[in-house]
């Protein structure tokens, strides 16, 4: 529908208006209209939830570092062909440069994540009697041959 239309369309509903200003009220009140339709994000929590999983990206199998706030709102992910201490570093230093350090970091205890947070943000990383393991993590780990509560 071209502004010429509309000025038809507005001027059998009584309304006079020239197709030059319809287009100057679209210039002026999209951005508007984006930022208003755009879901808000708010800052990041002090409460990190920290994984890694193995997912298949384009045919090819690789880890996927992942960070999300107690909100649920993701904060940073990370792929990479490698499961080693240098990916994890790379992942918190992305996620740290933008959201800044976390109060609490929980994590499947992963250890190339472990040995990252505790170089990093040691002051985030809780003790060993507090760190817990979130279901969906500990269902993983247990279904792994050799581990989980009844590896020997």
């Amino acid at each position: 529908m071209s502004y010429r239309d509309l000025e038809e369309l507005l001027a059998e509903r009584g309304i006079e208006v020239d197709h030059v200003t319809l287009y100057r009220w679209v210039q002026r009140f999209t951005p508007l209209l984006i930022d208003a339709a755009r879901p808000r994000r708010h800052l990041a929590g002090d409460r990190w939830f920290v994984d890694e999983t193995y997912v298949k990206v384009s045919g090819v199998w690789s880890y996927l570092y992942r960070a999300v706030d107690q909100h649920g709102q993701v904060i940073d992910v990370y792929v990479s062909r490698r499961r080693d201490i240098g990916s994890a570093r790379m992942f918190f230093i992305a996620a740290l440069t933008v959201h800044g350090d976390p109060g609490e970091v929980i994590t499947d205890r992963a250890p190339a994540l472990a040995n990252v947070i505790e170089d990093l943000l040691a002051a985030a990383w809780p003790t060993a009697a507090s760190t817990r393991t979130t279901a969906s993590n500990a269902t993983t780990a247990a279904s792994r041959p050799g581990s989980g509560p009844c590896a020997g």
